[in-house]
C-alpha cells in the first residue's frame, strides 16, 4: 500500500529522485558560466585583433605574445566555450567532459593573460575554477 501512495504521489521517472538538485543546478549554471566565458573570449579575441593598442605592451614577459596572436587565440577559444557551454545547457553528453578540458585549457591561458589584462583574466579564472568543479562533481543523492 505504501509502495503504491509513493508511486503514486511522485510524478518523476524513476532515478529522477535521486539526483541531487544543487548538483544539477551547478551544471546548468557551468552551462551559463561557459557560455559567458565564451563571449568574454571573443570580445577579448576581437579587441586584440581589430587593435594592437588595445592591451598593454609587456616588455620582459614570459609568455610574450603578439596581441593579435592572442586575440586569435582568445577568439577561437571563446567560440569553442560557447558551443560547449550550450552542448551542457543541451544536456549532450559529450559537453560534460570537454568542457572540462576546455575550461582548464582557458584557465591556464588567461593566467598566461594576466598582465595584459588582470581583471578580464582574473574573472576568467574564477569562472574556469567554478566550471571544472561543477562539471566534475558527481550527482549524488540528496541527503533530505
Amino acid at each position: 500500500m505504501a509502495h503504491s501512495a509513493h508511486a503514486t504521489g511522485s510524478a518523476r521517472s524513476a532515478g529522477q529522485e535521486d539526483i541531487n538538485p544543487w548538483a544539477a543546478g551547478g551544471i546548468t549554471f557551468a552551462g551559463v558560466l561557459l557560455l559567458v566565458d565564451g563571449v568574454f573570449g571573443v570580445i577579448k579575441g576581437i579587441s586584440g585583433i581589430a587593435s594592437d593598442q588595445v592591451y598593454a605592451r609587456m616588455s620582459n614577459y614570459t609568455f610574450k605574445f603578439d596581441v593579435t596572436a592572442w586575440g586569435w587565440i582568445h577568439l577561437v577559444l571563446g567560440i569553442l566555450l560557447g558551443f560547449v557551454g550550450w552542448g551542457i545547457l543541451k544536456g549532450a553528453t559529450w559537453a560534460r567532459a570537454t568542457g572540462v578540458v576546455l575550461a582548464a585549457v582557458n584557465l591556464v591561458m588567461n593566467f598566461m593573460w594576466l598582465p595584459y589584462q588582470p581583471t578580464w583574466a582574473i574573472i576568467s579564472i574564477a569562472i574556469d575554477t567554478f566550471v571544472i568543479w561543477a562539471l566534475c562533481t558527481e550527482t549524488s543523492k540528496a541527503v533530505i
